[in-house]
């Protein structure tokens, strides 16, 4: 566990709505269920009940999020309704084929960091899912094998929304045989063009991909926001950031690296999904997904030796 956290509150880099509290990092080494049912309609994803506030915390290598929680109203659960819808269907029948290298220039290999220089760049926040409630109702260790690429599709939800939806319970799926095991919908990460909030430790599975196959059961899920607002382009280089660090970490290959079109959903049609829309070419992996792997092993080529949190 990240032990260097420090500060109760801190203030999001420009934006106006309010943040949890940030408290230290508590023990939450826990249990964890798959999720993947993206394939489920919206009518089948129902909101859940919320439990108290939980606590926040920010790996604090370059300022942080943060500010007491004004109250929610309406607007949350109307952002929960498109969360849930957008994640049911991260396809899109627009194709982006290019273009990202123009809008980011070349990966800065020549400016080496440390991992943990290399996490304060991309800002992640630890918001887990609080163990032993809904996603996380039971512990499901992880041998990790990949790391699995998506997009959200949700054009209302940031990263701070969906970290408050996954703790609440509000991303539900039916729980069924061949699907969706755990009735929730879970993940790693959600990275946005500022930041990247946790919602899981990479030690359990989450619900994303392919029910009870390895994307589940091996890899680590990165979603990239799609919300207004936020700059794509910058949220796709923190995503390759995010990516390459946990590489380092799990001392996996590029090879390791999915899209979610990678992996075959038996019992549905399509069985390879078109996510993350923006990476692939009508969708599939094509130019623009090898322009991304190459992001991601520039980002890696940066890192030497130095001190290494574990998420």
């Amino acid at each position: 566990m990240i032990r260097f956290l420090r500060q109760d509150t801190v203030r999001a880099p420009a934006r106006s709505r309010s943040r949890p509290r940030i408290q230290k990092l508590t023990d939450q080494p826990s249990p964890e269920d798959e999720q993947e049912n993206e394939n489920e309609d919206e009518d089948d994803i129902e909101p859940a009940q919320h439990s108290a506030e939980q606590s926040v915390v920010a790996i604090p290598l370059r300022g942080g999020y943060g500010s007491p929680m004004r109250p929610l109203t309406l607007i949350v659960t109307l952002i929960y309704a498109a969360l849930a819808a957008s994640l049911t269907n991260c396809s899109s029948p627009s194709v982006q084929s290019g273009g990202w290298n123009a809008r980011l220039g070349p990966a800065p290999v020549e400016q080496k960091v440390t991992p943990v220089q290399l996490l304060g760049e991309v800002h992640v926040i630890q918001d887990m899912i609080p163990r032993g409630t809904y996603g996380r109702r039971i512990y499901r260790p992880m041998n990790v094998r990949y790391i699995t690429i998506h997009s959200t599709q949700n054009y209302t939800g940031d990263a701070w929304h969906h970290a408050l939806a996954l703790k609440r319970g509000a991303l539900r799926a039916p729980k069924r045989r061949g699907g969706n095991r755990i009735g929730f919908l879970t993940w790693h990460f959600t990275v946005e063009d500022r930041a990247a909030y946790q919602h899981l430790p990479t030690n359990e599975q989450g619900e994303h991909a392919d029910f009870d196959g390895p994307g589940n059961n091996h890899s680590i899920a990165i979603e990239m926001c799609e919300h207004h607002g936020n700059d794509l382009a910058r949220t796709i280089d923190n995503a390759a950031k995010l990516t390459a660090f946990l590489m380092y970490e799990h001392r996996l290959g590029l090879g390791s690296v999915v899209p979610h079109h990678h992996w075959r959903r038996i019992g549905v049609s399509p069985e390879h999904k078109d996510c993350p829309h923006f990476l692939l070419d009508r969708g599939n992996e094509g130019a623009t997904w090898r322009w991304f792997l190459d992001r991601v092993q520039a980002q890696y080529s940066r890192i030497i030796p130095g001190p290494m949190p574990r998420i």
